[in-house]
């Protein structure tokens, strides 16, 4: 494998800028994957550049045009800016990344939290990984084959459909099961069956059948409100937490700030055969421009990227490349090298070099 990896011509990945900081922390993730993939050996990343956001508004008259989305689908797996669609115009505001996770089908999004050395955090003993179900749930955009499941049959009356199916939970509980096994063999099981039997309660009950298929896994459960509290009081005591579609996207910023701050939360939106790279934070347009934004989480996404195409693909090499990544920032914010938001003095760039620096390290 080695030797196929030395000659591998180079991995084509898409890059997305999006909104806001969006650019100079995607650019600050393309000069560290750039550098990882260079010290592990491989060849130059072939960057397939997209628009999205107000450039795409600008150019097509639409967020996430048609051209885009094509060329997604014959992408394999690409990084995403943050975007900000509260900000463009009324007939225009899809959530960009919400509507192309439900065209490439990525069904589970996977969420770490974890506390770094350097990095004042509220839970330093956070170690855990939120697997959200991304397809379906409350989330209106996603579960209906058309249009939104949120209606008004009167303009005093609002209503929303959930939606949640078998297929969906087996999937993302073996998404979540598999990863407890390289883990600490724990999973919880996510839900709130107490006033919501028929959808949430389908969600833990398919959950524990599809258990059965891993013996060496440990599978509990906790309602939503309780596993908040669990968090804030004991995060240690938890490793992969299955859940649905809006407590995961809850939960997962509680565990965010918990180990930290979501300027460190990293995320992956991935199905079997596609993975999008996507930092949990927003596009904080107040700091576009300026080089202060933290561009670590969407780095981070861009490491997971690497050893989710590594695990798909069986290349050492895209592992090797994806761990030089994460070693190179937490080794970077443990000798106090750190953005605004973490209380330091570092601007993008600067920590950007230092992280670069950092991935040639063993």
């Amino acid at each position: 494998m080695d030797t196929v990896n030395a000659t591998r011509s180079s991995v084509r990945l898409g890059v997305i800028d999006g909104d806001g900081i969006g650019p100079e922390v995607v650019a600050a993730t393309r000069a560290v994957v750039d550098e990882a993939i260079g010290a592990a050996g491989l060849g130059p990343v072939a960057w397939v550049p997209l628009l999205m956001g107000h450039e795409a508004i600008a150019a097509h008259a639409d967020p996430l045009p048609e051209q885009t989305l094509a060329a997604l689908d014959e992408l394999d797996a690409w990084i995403l800016g943050p975007h900000d669609n509260a900000s463009y115009p009324a007939e225009m505001r899809v959530a960009p990344g919400g509507a192309i996770r439900k065209r490439l089908g990525l069904y589970a999004n996977i969420r770490p939290a974890a506390a770094f050395a350097g990095v004042r955090a509220s839970a330093p003993g956070i170690d855990l990984v939120i697997v959200r179900e991304n397809s379906e749930g409350f989330y209106a955009d996603r579960n209906m084959f058309a249009g939104s499941g949120e209606f008004r049959p009167t303009p005093d009356v609002a209503m929303a459909v959930a939606v949640i199916t078998r297929q969906a939970c087996e999937r993302i509980a073996h998404q979540a099961l598999r990863l407890a096994q390289g883990r600490r063999k724990r999973v919880t099981v996510v839900h709130k069956a107490n006033v919501l039997p028929m959808t949430t309660g389908l969600f833990r009950d398919v959950c524990y059948e599809v258990a059965a298929e891993y013996p060496d896994v440990r599978v509990d459960d906790e309602h939503v409100d309780a596993m908040a509290a669990h968090l804030v009081r004991t995060p240690g005591d938890y490793d992969v937490i299955v859940t649905e579609n809006l407590f995961g996207d809850i939960l997962s910023d509680l565990a965010g700030e918990l180990a930290g701050s979501l300027g460190l939360a990293a995320s992956l939106n991935c199905s079997d055969t596609k993975a999008m790279a996507q930092a949990v934070h927003g596009a904080a347009p107040g700091l576009a421009g300026r080089n202060r934004a933290n561009p670590a989480a969407l780095q981070l996404s861009a490491a997971m990227l690497l050893r989710w195409l590594a695990v798909r693909d069986g290349d050492s090499a895209l592992h090797d490349a994806g761990e030089r990544i994460t070693r190179a920032v937490a080794a970077t914010l443990a000798a106090g090298t750190a953005t605004a938001d973490l209380g330091g003095l570092a601007s993008t760039s600067e920590f950007t070099e230092q992280v670069r620096a950092r991935v040639h390290r063993r």
